[in-house]
């Protein structure tokens, strides 16, 4: 197993590709167990890309993909806004955000049929194997799955440019356990 020493999730500040122009500075973080694998899943909640954004270098032992990802850190920096619909249009970003996997030993995909299709990410999931090893799932809208085979978490997420403004904000219906929706 591959680890390093460290103290908690790495939300380095360091040397970002560019500046800013608000006072949230671009996320760098690293994901070492699950903890720390359920907040980068959170960052990337809603988060798009394609196939043809994706790639598994077997040799490198690496699973890379590059997000749109809604900036939701963005969103609860600006809460406090008078009006929601002005916060809304002065607030809501997306960034192109690179994530890779390393030590990722296999990779197996369900419900992804076109290259050109946008899948839209629910979430990252973990599931412990018994040989220490660990199985990552990126769930996608519509039962699309990507499924990392890892000797360990090893993650890092990274922004990699300057953010636009978002054509919409992601709205999700929670169920209503009283049958009032």
């Amino acid at each position: 197993m591959r680890r390093t020493n460290r103290t908690s999730l790495c939300l380095t500040l360091m040397e970002p590709y560019f500046q800013s122009d608000d006072s949230i500075a671009p996320l760098r973080l690293r994901a070492e167990d699950v903890q720390d694998l359920m907040v980068i899943s959170a960052c990337l909640q809603d988060a798009v890309t394609r196939q043809r954004d994706m790639t598994y270098r077997p040799r490198e032992q690496r699973f890379a993909v590059v997000f749109n990802r809604f900036r939701w850190e963005r969103e609860a920096a600006t809460n406090d806004a008078d009006s929601v619909q002005e916060s809304f249009r002065k607030r809501s970003q997306r960034i192109r955000t690179g994530v890779h996997f390393d030590g990722c030993l296999a990779v197996k995909s369900k419900g992804l049929d076109r290259s050109d299709e946008v899948l839209s990410l629910l979430a990252i999931e973990y599931e412990p194997v018994n040989d220490g090893a660990a199985e990552i799932i990126l769930r996608f809208a519509g039962e699309a799955a990507i499924r990392l085979h890892l000797e360990c978490i090893d993650c890092q997420l990274r922004d990699m440019n300057e953010p636009w403004e978002a054509r919409m904000r992601p709205n999700h219906q929670l169920d209503d356990p009283t049958g009032d929706t």
